[in-house]
């Protein structure tokens, strides 16, 4: 029987020359990280995979716009990953060209309760 492998993110080589594996707990934040800073219509056959979250950065700082990003960020969490976390705490936050997400999550395979940071900075 095959064992799975879960291909680390961003793609790179290992030492010996083959893809970098990573674990469980990393290959989660990878995906998440992938979801957030995708602009949909990014993938090729997958058009409307992606957050949107990288549009909104440079827009201007309102309530408005903060409820949109976490409204967006959360759909799209639960929309491709509601099968992997269950999404707890969601904040986004922009400061001139940095963008940062908290996220508070749980592993729905392992239970574990993860808390992370996400940051892209657009300079």
């Amino acid at each position: 029987m095959p064992i799975a492998m879960n291909i680390d993110f961003p793609f790179r080589f290992d030492k010996r020359g083959r893809s970098a594996a990573t674990d469980d707990d990393d290959h989660v934040r990878d995906m998440i990280e992938q979801l957030l800073f995708t602009s949909p219509g990014e993938r090729v056959n997958r058009p409307d995979f992606g957050s949107g979250l990288l549009q909104l950065v440079f827009a201007p700082n309102s309530p408005e716009l903060a409820a949109a990003l976490q409204f967006t960020v959360q759909a799209a969490l639960q929309r491709w990953l509601g099968d992997v976390i269950d999404v707890g705490a969601l904040e986004v936050s922009s400061d001139e060209a940095t963008l940062r997400v908290d996220l508070d999550y749980t592993v729905r395979a392992s239970g574990d309760s993860r808390s992370d940071s996400f940051t892209r900075s657009l300079t």
